[in-house]
């Protein structure tokens, strides 16, 4: 209770002013914590509103100042209880003049109260009051900033820039669509002005003579340029582009702006700061250009692009030409991105027709060369001058234009300087002790992507560069090796060498395209495989006393391109490759390759058994292998195959063992081996018991083991949890595998009811222990799932009904038991709790809708399993808040299909809920048909369908005064009937979401929209009315004759037919609606729908 007397007794400034400085002072932190929760009391007072005022006023800290500029952006943020309209317009008429009379405030201060006025702004940004929108002159509002000292011209245009940037992101609090609408209608009310003033005060400012010594005119710049850069980042048609997709950004600029784009001084406006300011703020102008380069195609004729690109690429040639700033690495990085630019948004056959063209590719590619063998320097742009040759290369087949375009003279250079460069790299980087590029596997692969489609460019000369290293690297290191005292260092430098050209290799055989291969390339692919596969025989031959981890990853690198390209149901048999392998190697066909490649795999194996990472690329290898029709059945005859199935046993496979486990988790790689035995197995197995009987004696004999160990009182627990968990895993992959009905019935009689006690005895011992229930969970799940109709049992046959009282016992099992361990800490929530509750949601919807169950038999016969599965899913759900249902991805997942099967086939289960549950799903649902994940949104509209759908039912048999209709159903419609704004809510987001947003899942949209109309008819009427009056008035009767037609010839029920003609009226709807609101700047009343 001390900090609540304490919050009480805060009423003098004074106090508050210690509190702020212990917050953001004290190295103590359980100062801190008390300071932190007497200030939450105080930002949650009925008084803080004045506070705040005061301490603005006669704060004699900043961090007062702070304090009251982060509660009003509070205030002014909050959805419940909003501030009252004119409390809004004070607020940021004070904030516009308290930042106008202290220009010097600290930093920090002047930020958070900016932030508070673009917050204002942005959810003010529909507001009138006497018919005027009293948020929106914002320019009127900077411009006395503008016309007065370099300090207040900083903070005008920092006002815009973070106005922008506020305006251009989504918040969690707000719905999209409002962000949307407020976001679309600045865009076209302002965006414009602010970057037409800011190319304008740029255009001052490199007018005059900078003095950029003057610290505050060095502030301004950056704020100018910060300033033009948000406007030209902003996301103008709403498609919040994932940052990481870099590569592939348009700017969508709206037509509107043609006039600054023709205009070449904005382009030549940039290039000129970019010479004339200094290499600090160079990286932003450079970004400018990044997104002026991006602009979309569309913007331009063909005779403007041309003209645009001209301008583009001489600025180019000009930084190329004078690189003094270059070195700088952020300069050099926006620079990359700028190159890379000029292909993903221009065609070859565009770039050379510019007219210094020959001599821009030449300085490209010797900056490209140096960058390359500068290999330590900036290693993350090289990918944007990689992305650039790899387009450039790529574009060559299809280049139509008669001008030269030279790629064959400059891309094997870039080639060479990539290869010598990362194999000269390997001694510096073992010398000097630094990072390997190698241990980044993303980074590397990433490369090798890119230089797979350069290396085929001149493909010749390539191959002959490979050769010539390779044989080069190999006699020095097997001479090495033959020596007596070499050192261990050459050896090492010389497996680095090897190692990259054989990624290498794997790379370009990898890029090999079908269309534009010759034999000779097929016949040189050979030469370079014939080299990695000897050198993988001399290695292969060493493992006993020494191996090299990173040159083994290489290898099935190398081999994971080679059967994609080679080895499969596609492939020429009468390739060139398998001549030359058969001339060196004596391999003829796929066959003796298929040999090669088990070969490798069991001697991976077998020596690195304890290599997590080899281990698992290798049977990711063998998995691939046992996809392909043909090459699973040629495979088969294999005698190392048959060794195989044969042995799988820690024995002779050390990854299969027990006790040398690191930990429990590192035993996933098992479900991937299985998988691929179970396919193998398959091919020939047909009805055979006895060989699945001699295939199973291991696992038969590992669940004896767990048995044994369970059914005495003193084990040792590790040991039994480390069986059990590897056997199940095994037994995962082998399930996954058998998905035809012959072998998925041995292995079902094989488990059940044998082995299905010590399941159930693991999840009662071990539920807090995910690491061994998740396994347990996961293959149960596996086993219920009708994966290729596999679960068909005979007529006189109970297994159907006892496979899901096996289910029902498991999840209740569970479920009961988990919901015993409380509270868990937030961040293990999802690995303690929530990972196992999801499989189990997982499993209970593949039970439900596996269709090999009648589940009307259960009530009939007095058996409880339904019912206690159904129980325990509630009860489990209750458990979970609903933030966590949309937070974690494979919980949505599990959650929103297994209620997609449950409202459709136990509606009267549902119906028969307590109300508070009743409104737990139905606001999961509500929630739900926001999410970003499609496939959760539409699990949530057909869940609303089907319950719509009962309603409408329920609602038509009442007023048939049926005296049958069930007590369970009133209760329903009663609940329905107490919380009608439940589905009215639902109504108004979904008719939202097909109006305003980008709908990907229109049909699914559509089936619950119509019973939501028909259940809501006088609100549906009201919105109706709220959206066509918030129409400028020449569109209101547009807007009123597409409602008309969206229920023209709708009659007043839900058969499919009515159905099928609402879905088709409301594509026409949509479209309609789109048209006419695409050339208006209004949309819904911010107060009707969004609020």
């Amino acid at each position: 209770m001390k900090w609540r007397k304490m919050a009480d007794h805060v009423q003098g400034l004074a106090q508050l002013e210690i509190l702020c400085k212990q917050l953001y002072e004290t190295t103590d932190t359980a100062v801190r914590h008390q300071a932190e929760k007497a200030l939450v009391e105080f930002t949650n007072s009925p008084d803080c509103l004045s506070k705040c005022q005061l301490l603005l006023e006669r704060g004699s800290s900043s961090y007062s100042q702070l304090l009251a500029a982060t509660c009003l952006s509070k205030l002014v943020s909050r959805t419940s209880n909003p501030l009252p309209l004119e409390q809004r317009i004070d607020i940021r008429n004070y904030v516009l003049n308290y930042l106008a009379t202290r220009p010097k405030l600290a930093a920090f201060v002047t930020q958070a109260l900016i932030q508070l006025y673009a917050r204002i702004t942005k959810l003010g940004w529909f507001d009138c009051q006497k018919d005027e929108y009293v948020f929106r002159n914002v320019i009127a509002d900077v411009t006395r900033f503008l016309q007065d000292s370099v300090e207040h011209c900083i903070i005008g245009v920092t006002i815009l820039s973070q106005l922008t940037n506020e305006i251009n992101q989504a918040d969690t609090t707000h719905p999209l669509t409002k962000h949307r609408k407020i976001a679309s209608s600045f865009r076209d009310s302002s965006l414009f002005d602010i970057f037409t003033l800011s190319c304008n005060l740029l255009k001052q400012a490199s007018g005059k003579n900078l003095n950029l010594n003057d610290e505050s005119q060095h502030g301004l710049l950056m704020q100018l340029l910060k300033l033009s850069y948000n406007c030209l980042n902003f996301d103008f048609i709403g498609t919040s582009t994932d940052e990481s997709s870099d590569d592939l950004c348009t700017v969508q600029i709206p037509t509107s702006w043609r006039s600054a784009f023709l205009d070449s001084s904005t382009l030549q406006l940039f290039f000129n700061l970019y010479h004339s300011i200094p290499p600090s703020l160079s990286p932003l102008v450079l970004s400018c250009l990044v997104q002026i380069a991006s602009v979309r195609r569309s913007l331009f004729n063909n005779a403007e692009r041309a003209k645009f690109l001209s301008h583009l690429v001489d600025g180019v040639k000009r930084i190329l030409a004078n690189p003094q700033c270059l070195p700088d690495p952020n300069n050099y990085h926006e620079f990359c991105r700028l190159l890379a630019r000029l292909k993903s948004n221009y065609q070859l056959g565009e770039l050379v027709k510019v007219e210094n063209y020959p001599e821009v590719i030449r300085l490209i590619a010797n900056f490209t060369v140096t960058s390359l063998q500068h290999w330590e320097f900036a290693p993350n742009s090289v990918h944007y001058l990689l992305s650039l040759w790899q387009r450039l290369a790529a574009s060559v087949p299809y280049v139509k234009a008669t001008e030269p375009h030279l790629l064959e003279t400059y891309t094997p250079e870039v080639t060479k300087a990539y290869i010598t460069s990362r194999l000269e790299s390997v001694h510096v980087i073992l010398r000097d002790g630094l990072e390997d590029p190698l241990d980044d596997a993303g980074l590397v692969q990433q490369q090798l992507d890119q230089l797979s489609t350069i290396g085929r460019c001149e493909y010749e000369k390539t191959c002959a560069l490979l050769v010539q290293l390779f044989d080069q690297a190999a006699q020095t290191y097997q001479e090495l090796l033959q020596s007596t005292n070499s050192s261990a260092v050459d050896v090492t430098v010389q497996e680095g060498r090897l190692t990259w050209l054989v990624y290498i290799i794997g790379a370009v055989i990898g890029g090999r395209v079908s269309f534009a291969s010759t034999d000779e390339q097929d016949a040189m692919d050979g030469e370079l495989v014939c080299r990695v596969l000897q050198l993988m025989n001399l290695t292969d031959s060493r493992l006993a006393q020494a191996g090299n981890e990173r040159l083994e990853l290489a290898m099935l690198s190398f081999f994971e391109q080679f059967r994609k390209i080679y080895i499969g149901d596609q492939v020429q048999k009468s390739s060139k490759l398998y001549r030359r392998l058969s001339e060196v190697l004596g391999l003829n066909d796929e066959t003796m390759v298929l040999s090669v490649f088990i070969g490798k795999i069991i001697t991976n194996l077998k020596y690195w058994g304890q290599c997590e990472p080899i281990t698992s690329k290798t049977l990711q290898l063998l998995n691939d292998l046992s996809l392909g029709y043909s090459s699973v059945r040629k495979l088969v005859k294999l005698s190392a195959v048959q060794f195989m199935l044969n042995n799988h046993t820690s024995e002779h496979f050390s990854f299969l063992g027990v006790n040398n486990q690191s930990n429990l988790s590192d035993m996933r790689c098992r479900t991937t081996f299985y998988t691929a035995l179970g396919r193998l197995l398959m091919v020939d197995l047909g009805e055979d018991e006895d060989q699945f009987e001699q295939f199973m004696l291991p696992l038969t004999a590992a669940f004896e083991a767990v048995a044994q160990m369970l059914s005495t009182n003193t084990f040792n627990e590790q040991e039994a949890k480390r069986t059990l968990v590897g056997l199940v895993r095994d037994l995962r992959g082998i399930a996954f595998a058998f998905n035809a009905k012959t072998s998925f019935m041995m292995l079902f009689d094989w488990m059940y009811p044998a082995y299905m006690p010590i399941l159930q005895r693991a999840i009662e011992l071990w539920y807090h222990d995910p690491a061994c229930t998740t396994p347990v969970l996961k293959l149960m799940a596996e086993l219920v799932h009708n994966r290729s109709q596999r679960l068909q049992f005979d007529v006189s046959s109970p297994n159907g009904i006892l496979l899901f009282r096996e289910t029902s016992k498991m999840i209740t099992t569970y479920g009961n038991r988990i919901l015993t361990l409380g509270e868990v800490p937030k961040d293990q929530v999802y690995g303690v709790k929530l990972k196992g509750v999801s499989v189990c949601f997982t499993m209970l919807k593949a039970v439900l809708s596996g269709n090999y169950v009648n589940f009307g038999v259960f009530r009939l016969y007095g058996d409880d399993a339904l019912d206690n599965a159904l129980q325990t899913f509630i009860k489990l759900l209750l458990s979970i808040p609903h933030s966590d249902l949309l937070d974690y991805p494979k919980l949505s997942q599990s959650f929103y299909s297994l209620l997609e099967v449950l409202t459709q086939d136990h509606m009267n289960f549902i119906a028969s809920l307590e109300p508070h549950v009743v409104m737990y799903i139905l606001s999961s649902i509500s929630e739900g048909l926001t999410a970003l994940d499609t496939m959760v949104c539409t699990g949530c509209c057909s869940s609303l369908d089907h319950i719509v759908t009962y309603l409408f039912k329920q609602l038509s048999r009442s007023t048939k005064k049926r005296p049958a209709a069930m007590a369970t159903d009133d209760r329903f419609l009663h609940i329905m009937q107490q919380h009608p704004e439940m589905i009215q809510q639902m109504l108004s987001t979904v008719l939202n979401i097909i109006i305003f947003e980008d709908c990907r899942n229109q049909w699914s949209m559509s089936r619950p929209l119509l019973g939501l109309i028909l259940l809501n008819e006088k609100y549906f009427a009201d919105l109706r009315n709220s959206i066509v009056n918030s129409q400028p008035p020449e569109k209101q009767q547009a807007m009123h004759l597409c409602f008309e037609n969206l229920m023209e010839g709708i009659e007043r029920n839900l058969l499919t037919k009515n159905r099928d003609r609402f879905t088709q009226n409301l594509s026409v709807f949509r479209r309609e609606v789109n048209d006419s609101m695409k050339n208006s700047t209004y949309g819904v009343n911010s107060n009707d729908m969004m609020s």
